[in-house]
This record gives C-alpha cells, sequence and structure tokens, in this order.
C-alpha cells in the first residue's frame, strides 16, 4: 500500500501519517519524488484499505500496491529516480559510464585506467577488492589493500569508487572507502548481505543474478530498500542459457521492461554478459538504445596479463573507441554523456 501526499503536503502532515501508519502495524517508507512525496507502508497483511487514512491531512489518495515489490515499484512513484553521488548522476537525461579493471592488481594499474577512463568520458571508477571466483585458486583480490588504492585514485582523479562487498564481514570496511557498493550476481539472493548494505547508507549496485527472473531482481532490491535504504542502481550483467558460445546471454528486453516495472536507474555490464572483449561494443550499444542508464564496462591496460576476466575487457585504447561510437546513439534516443567535454573530445 502507498499513501500519496498532496503537492503541497507539510512535514508535520508527513510525519503524523507515518505516526498513524505505525500504528495501524506497517512500516511506512517515505519516497520524495520532485512533485509529491508518497509513503510505502509495508509489513501489515492487508484485506482491505485501512479507513481513514484519506481524511487526513495532507493525503490525496491511499492505493494498494499489486506488486509484490511494493517500495521499488513503478506504482510506488511514478517518476524516475535518480541517484546524486556529488556530481555524479545515475539516472535522467544523462548517460553515467563506469569503467575500470575487473580486480584491484596495483596502484600503478588502477591509476593508469582512471585518468584515461575520466579523460575519455567515464564518472565513476570499478574494480574489485575481494574477488569471489569460481576456484579457489584463482586470484581472491588485494581486499583492503585494493580498496586503498582506489581511494587514493579517487583523490587524484575525482572518480567516484564502485566496488563489491561479499560478504557481511566486509561490508563495514567496503563503506569507508566506496561510493557505491556493489552486490554482484552470485550474492544478489544473499539476503543478510542485502538487509546490511540497507543499512550502510551507502549506493547499491545490484547486479541480476545468473538465474534470476526479473521478479527475483526486482524483489532483492525490495531487500535493500526495507532497510531504509532508497538509492539502488539494477545492473542487468546477462544470464545463464543454454548458449555456450557467450559467457552469459545479455538479456536486452530486461531494460525497457524494468523501467516499466520500478522506478529505479537501470545500467548494463556488456562485459560479463559477452565473456568477450570484442563484443563488448555492440551490447554496450545495444542497451543504451533500449534505455539503459549506463554502463558498467570493464577496462585494462594490458588484458592479456589481467589476473582476471582478461579476455572480456577493453584496452584503454578500445574503451574511448567505445565512446566514441556511443555518442550518436546516445544523441538518437534523446540523452547526453554525463560529462559533455567527452563529446567535444571525439568529434575535434
Amino acid at each position: 500500500m502507498i499513501v500519496v501526499m498532496k503537492p503541497r503536503a507539510t512535514e508535520e502532515e508527513i510525519r503524523a501519517v507515518e505516526e498513524r501508519l505505525q500504528e495501524l502495524g506497517f512500516q511506512p517508507h517515505l519516497i520524495r519524488g520532485v512533485e509529491r512525496n508518497v509513503i510505502g507502508a509495508v509489513g501489515a497483511k492487508l484485506v482491505e484499505l485501512p479507513i481513514g487514512l484519506e481524511t487526513m491531512d495532507g493525503v490525496d489518495k491511499v492505493v494498494r500496491v499489486r506488486a509484490p515489490y511494493k517500495l521499488v515499484s513503478r506504482e510506488a512513484k511514478e517518476e524516475d529516480t535518480v541517484i546524486k553521488i556529488g556530481e555524479v548522476k545515475i539516472g535522467g537525461p544523462q548517460i553515467c559510464i563506469a569503467a575500470g579493471p575487473c580486480a584491484v592488481e596495483s596502484e600503478k594499474q588502477v591509476l593508469e585506467v582512471a585518468k584515461k577512463i575520466k579523460h575519455m568520458g567515464a564518472s565513476i571508477l570499478r574494480g574489485g577488492a575481494f574477488k569471489p571466483r569460481t576456484s579457489p585458486y584463482s586470484f581472491q583480490g588485494l581486499e583492503e589493500r585494493g580498496l586503498q588504492i582506489l581511494a587514493a585514485a579517487r583523490e587524484e582523479t575525482g572518480l567516484k569508487i564502485v566496488t563489491e562487498a561479499i560478504s557481511l564481514l566486509d561490508v563495514d570496511v567496503v563503506s569507508r572507502y566506496a561510493d557505491i557498493i556493489q552486490i554482484g550476481a552470485r550474492n544478489m539472493q544473499n539476503f543478510p548481505l542485502l538487509k546490511e548494505v540497507g543499512q550502510s547508507g551507502k549506493p547499491v549496485l545490484l547486479k541480476r543474478g545468473v538465474a534470476a527472473t526479473i521478479d527475483e531482481w526486482l524483489l532483492a532490491a525490495e531487500y535493500v530498500m526495507a532497510e531504509g535504504n532508497y538509492e539502488i542502481i539494477l545492473c542487468e550483467r546477462g544470464i545463464r542459457t543454454f548458449e555456450t558460445k557467450t559467457r552469459n546471454t545479455l538479456d536486452i528486453s530486461s531494460i525497457p521492461l524494468v523501467k516499466k516495472l520500478s522506478h529505479l536507474p537501470v545500467i548494463a555490464d556488456p562485459s560479463h554478459a559477452a565473456g568477450d572483449w570484442r563484443l563488448v561494443t555492440p551490447l554496450a550499444k545495444a542497451a543504451i538504445a533500449a534505455g539503459a542508464d549506463g554502463l558498467i564496462i570493464e577496462t585494462h591496460p594490458d588484458p592479456q596479463r589481467a589476473l582476471c576476466d582478461g579476455v572480456q575487457s577493453l584496452t584503454t585504447e578500445n574503451f574511448g573507441r567505445l565512446i566514441g561510437e556511443l555518442i550518436p546513439i546516445v544523441g538518437a534516443v534523446g540523452r547526453k554523456m554525463q560529462h559533455y567535454s567527452v563529446q567535444e573530445y571525439y568529434h575535434n
């Protein structure tokens, strides 16, 4: 259930509605919009809508939310959510680009990539400090030292940082360094971890699980939002199908569908979907054409020597070419790149 407040509802009127919802056994969640605010009410089982809420001062209407995910639903908030981290915006008319290596390997590697991708139009630096791998013998990451390297690159370039937390024990240390906490595909339904990042106070990048339905993906986001964290970025990164020629199958149709079902921003990860650097650019173009709010691209100065996922990583030169090829598509769908300077760079 959601309580839609009138455009000029006061803070006192909002608080009164929240208190009444708590008396009725609901957990209220205030979702602020540009024109009006709504209060999501979850936790109590409804037979019928509570009588009297619509007569309270400041209330416009009370609506039952039919979707199983109450707070992330488009029914709860009609307008798109735009997540702001300093000057970086994810969602809205601008396309946000995150790039960087799969794993943090050294300070030299990360800083070299960070400087180049910043010049080419990226707003966010990605890099794994904790690396959950299929094989226990594979490189597992530099852990807190890797986070320190990412923080140093942020200090040098101004790029925001997104990096993954893989367990409850990691959330606190990752929160101290990162601007965005990533939940990887393997952890999409790690519900204790979702609750923990929901309480972290940091924006969350939630990747779709390798075999997750869209409803399961959105319900995972609901776990985060139910803890009071409304800054969630959904990431389509490909799902496992019968096809063996690619690492995963990028579900392009999920992008417009999720944007219809939810108000949350959606980005795409063509690198993990493709598993092959030669497929990253065409998949990135398709994702933007389908309505994605941004991309997260694996980029490495020397992919052949990468300790993790080099085969799907773009060189910094190829990353620059990708950005150049994206610009006309971004314009064709009525949007623009996060950094205006990148357009001048590639057109001059």
